[in-house]
């Protein structure tokens, strides 16, 4: 493994790819991402094929891994207690080492309530740190200068760079951490924009972009298949990206925006 895809998260270190099994990845290619070294886990209740072999590995080692995971709807203490407790009893383990309000605005609220049942799950040692997913981006950059987040989750990648604007400067001695998120724009990175005719990147060079930048943890890969994953993992093996490639992200970014119809299921887009 190259030195590219190896970091740290809160202090542990970290394989930069963190898997999610949210597009089609079956148990065995979770578990052939183990292998490879991957121990970041993104687990939502839709992934199930991440249960069995994340219940194993925990079972083998279980400060190896890092499993992020959180309710489905987070407007309430006891949903968020009763979410924890139910990741613990699953995986049969002591701790949830990120517990995240999930698309903060969206289908989760911050709430002094919502604030005071995460810190007290930390505090109990539960969960060992506390996260959230967010879309808007000036309230994350709120949240990052001022409240009791460990980390978050959010959208970075060549045709949605506003992060770094809007969030990393207020991102001090790496707190809160930064986990990022579609990479490749809903693979709208995957494909000439109208117009366009030069080259063309790969889902490699979009995740080298979003490791590229400093404030960047480590970003989340979700593919479809065993193949997609391997392939994924060894493009980090070219490191960063270069300055001529870097330049190149950018250009096909700004087209891909301009070009428009950016907008996932939620309704997302800029």
């Amino acid at each position: 493994m190259s030195d590219f895809s190896q970091g740290t998260i809160l202090g542990r270190p970290v394989h930069r790819l963190g898997i999610t099994a949210n597009h089609g990845l079956d148990a065995d290619g979770v578990r052939r991402a183990f292998e490879l070294g991957l121990n970041y886990v993104f687990w939502t209740s839709t992934a199930k094929a991440i249960v069995e072999p994340l219940k194993e590995a925990v079972a083998r080692d279980r400060d190896r891994y890092i499993i992020a995971t959180g309710p489905t709807l987070g407007y309430r203490a006891g949903a968020i207690r009763k979410s924890a407790e139910s990741a613990l009893k699953t995986l049969n383990t002591d701790y949830i080492d990120i517990l995240q309000l999930f698309w903060l605005g969206k289908s989760s609220a911050w709430t002094d309530s919502t604030v005071a049942e995460l810190v007290k799950l930390r505090d109990e040692g539960k969960v060992r740190a506390i996260g959230i997913s967010i879309h808007d981006r000036p309230r994350a950059g709120q949240l990052a200068a001022d409240s009791p987040l460990d980390m978050m989750m959010l959208r970075y990648n060549a045709a949605h760079p506003g992060a770094e604007q809007d969030i990393f400067p207020h991102i001090k001695a790496g707190r809160p951490a930064v986990v990022s998120y579609t990479a490749t724009a809903w693979q709208r990175l995957l494909k000439a924009p109208k117009g366009w005719t030069g080259p063309v990147p790969t889902a490699g060079h979009c995740y080298r972009f979003a490791l590229s930048n400093p404030h960047v943890n480590l970003t989340l890969t979700g593919p479809a298949n065993i193949q997609q994953l391997e392939e994924n993992v060894a493009a980090l093996d070219a490191g960063p990206l270069d300055a001529q490639e870097m330049s190149w992200m950018r250009e096909f970014g700004a087209a891909v925006h301009a070009q428009g119809g950016l907008v996932n299921r939620f309704g997302w887009g800029d």
